[in-house]
């Protein structure tokens, strides 16, 4: 007898439909194909003892299972469930007129229970979009299943409580998820918070620059000065994730496996802080079996460098094309995935191999052009694609003692978004740009617009601290920002002044001095 049951494949962050045949004849044989991997193989074992563990044991006849198409390969053990079915239901132990109603995925135990899968979001999308009445997933993903609307999903703990399911047996209910309201109930809470930080007036205004023109920000400062602390709190004030945002977050974080069990949509802005020895193919992803590296982790959300110079080269080479271009195309030999990968990158460094050039009170250790030399482990290319150089100094003891709390996060958000706003409206007709920092040449010399008293600001500031060419572009487009979050409509004088205070590293005399000096 003949029976399909129907599955999915991930391919990148989507899902592709695999209809698994399973024909059982006469004779005592077992095979196996579609491109299966040593996981899908494997499985053999764990679908004959879960099937002996729930009454009934691996028929004696000669099965034969195809996994359609057959030129995609099928990673993992989240065929078993389907297999196991296919395999009772072709025996005649099962009917098989409800098989093509649903969609099922999940790992079996030897003892025959069903533990998590990855990617039950894009596969619940793609069972939706092929009219599949239902979807049956373990217990721990149903939830994330079922965030998708026009779907019955069925949270199953064993292999039981499957086959009495389609046999008529048993009945079970559909998880049930208000997607809507626990998104908007959940998208303001935040564990940190702007007003614990004392101080830094300066660093949380650059902060609040950047997330209302999306622009990259690279924090400059000795040990202690609080860069990690501040950055940690920078999802609090960017703006809150739309729907469509959150699905496409979740669906990159289902399928790399990194959802919590019980977890619905993300409905915040991811934060991700790789290690400083972190490979280059883990930040931007691939391998053997492909998965989502941590730029896409991070998409629409933060992606943080602390200790930026210590990252190696080639690492931080390869996230070039990905800050200008939102996503990273993966090609090897047996597979071509594209990913997206559109984040914020914030670093920090300090400002030299001793940590305290520049300090108000601490002598520098270093000899002389260790500063330069340190700064060089960034190359230009990349320095040009982050839009703001802040310094930071640490906080003395009589201002973190008296200083009351500061500015709420709420209030930098309320500031934030109606900017963003601004933005949005601003480029509605402009494809792939939403915000400030995605401006091109052609958009700059339409919406950065200068009077005579900003471009002499400009003019003489570049001269006189002789920055490169790369500055011009970037200061424009923070001014621009600058002048959204004031409700201007022109990039005014004292807009240009704050912009070009955050091009710290474009001045050639930085890092210049003897550093072995007290300062």
């Amino acid at each position: 007898m003949l029976v399909k049951t129907y599955g999915a494949a991930l391919q990148g962050i989507d899902a592709i439909a695999v209809t698994i045949e399973v024909s059982a004849e006469n004779g005592i044989a077992y095979h196996l194909v579609g491109l299966p991997d040593a996981a899908v193989k494997e499985g053999y074992q764990r679908v004959m003892s879960a099937l002996k563990q729930s009454g009934y044991g691996m028929p004696r006849r000669h099965i034969v299972i195809n996994l359609a198409p057959a030129d995609v390969k099928k990673e993992g053990a989240a065929y078993d469930l389907p297999i196991a079915i296919g395999i009772l239901a072709a025996d005649g132990k099962l009917p098989a007129d409800r098989l093509s109603e649903f969609m099922i995925m999940g790992e079996l135990s030897l003892d025959g229970s069903v533990g998590p899968i990855r990617g039950a979001l894009p596969m619940s999308i793609l069972a939706r979009k092929m009219g599949f009445k239902g979807m049956i997933v373990p217990r721990a993903n149903a939830t994330e299943a079922a965030v998708v609307n026009n779907l019955d999903v069925y949270g199953v703990d064993n292999l039981k409580e499957v086959i009495d399911f389609l046999a008529g047996a048993k009945d079970l209910q559909p998880t049930l998820v208000d997607t809507r309201r626990e998104f908007a109930e959940a998208s303001m809470l935040f564990d940190c918070d702007f007003s614990e930080v004392k101080g830094q007036e300066n660093v949380r205004r650059a902060f609040e620059v950047a997330c209302a023109g999306g622009h990259n920000i690279l924090l400059v400062g000795p040990p202690g000065s609080g860069k990690s602390m501040m950055a940690k709190r920078l999802p609090s004030i960017l703006p809150p994730l739309t729907l469509s945002e959150a699905l496409e977050t979740t669906k990159i974080h289902s399928v790399a496996g990194k959802l919590p069990q019980g977890s619905r949509l993300l409905t915040q802005r991811p934060f991700r802080a790789p290690h400083h020895t972190i490979s280059p193919v883990a930040l931007v992803g691939g391998g053997s079996n492909p998965m989502p590296g941590e730029i896409s982790l991070a998409h629409n959300g933060v992606l943080f460098l602390d200790e930026f110079p210590e990252f190696t080269r080639s690492v931080l080479e390869v996230m070039r094309q990905p800050l200008e271009d939102r996503h990273i195309s993966i090609s090897r030999a047996k597979y071509s995935i594209d990913y997206p990968c559109g984040f914020m990158l914030v670093a920090s460094m300090n400002p030299c191999p001793c940590g305290y050039y520049n300090h108000p009170t601490k002598r520098c250790e270093c000899p002389p052009g260790a500063v330069k030399k340190y700064l060089a482990r960034i190359s230009g290319p990349l320095l040009d694609r982050i839009d703001l150089q802040v310094e930071i100094m640490p906080v003395a003891f009589d201002e973190l003692a008296n200083t009351p709390d500061g500015e709420p996060s709420a209030a930098i958000r309320e500031r934030v978004i109606r900017a963003r706003a601004i933005q949005l409206k601003r480029y509605a007709q402009e494809p792939g740009v939403y915000c400030n920092a995605q401006m091109n040449t052609r958009l700059l010399k339409q919406y950065a617009v200068l009077d005579a008293d900003s471009l002499n600001i400009l003019r003489t500031v570049m001269q006189k601290f002789d920055m490169s060419a790369r500055a011009y572009d970037r200061i424009l487009k923070v001014a621009r920002t600058i002048a959204d979050l004031d409700g201007s409509e022109q990039i005014r004088p004292e807009h240009m002044r704050e912009a070009v205070g955050y091009r710290n590293l474009d001045r050639s005399s930085w890092g210049a001095t003897n550093a072995g000096l007290p300062f």
